[in-house]
């Protein structure tokens, strides 16, 4: 990371986040994205399901996502994505081809929980 573009923001800033783990419960093809991607349906628990587009397409088939828990910031407005309705976004490291790895916690977790 180069410290000269890196912007620093307040801890007030961070704790405006919502960045919960959440497990995919299904996972499609996206073919209306402009670049590929999947459409996930995510379980926060309690009832919270939300859905997200992710461009993860390189290294994670549809298949194996399905059970796999991610972290997402849960509050961002809803961004409308080819028509698609994408309500979280799911984080991911991305490496220097742009390939996208998701961020997952250490061991299973009970969905909702908040990072912090």
């Amino acid at each position: 990371m180069d410290d000269k573009t890196t912007k620093m923001i307040d801890w007030a800033d961070f704790e405006k986040l919502e960045i919960r783990v959440g497990t995919i419960i299904q996972a499609d093809e996206f073919p209306e994205a402009r670049k590929p991607a999947y459409r996930l349906r995510i379980d926060f628990g309690n009832g919270d399901v939300k859905q997200s587009s992710a461009q993860i397409t390189d290294l994670y088939k549809a298949s194996q996502l399905i059970g796999k828990q991610v972290v997402a910031v849960v509050n961002f407005p809803v961004k409308r994505i080819a028509g698609f309705k994408s309500e979280c976004l799911v984080l991911a490291a991305v490496d220097k081809n742009k390939q996208a790895i998701l961020l997952q916690t250490e061991r299973q977790t009970e969905n909702g929980l908040r990072i912090l």
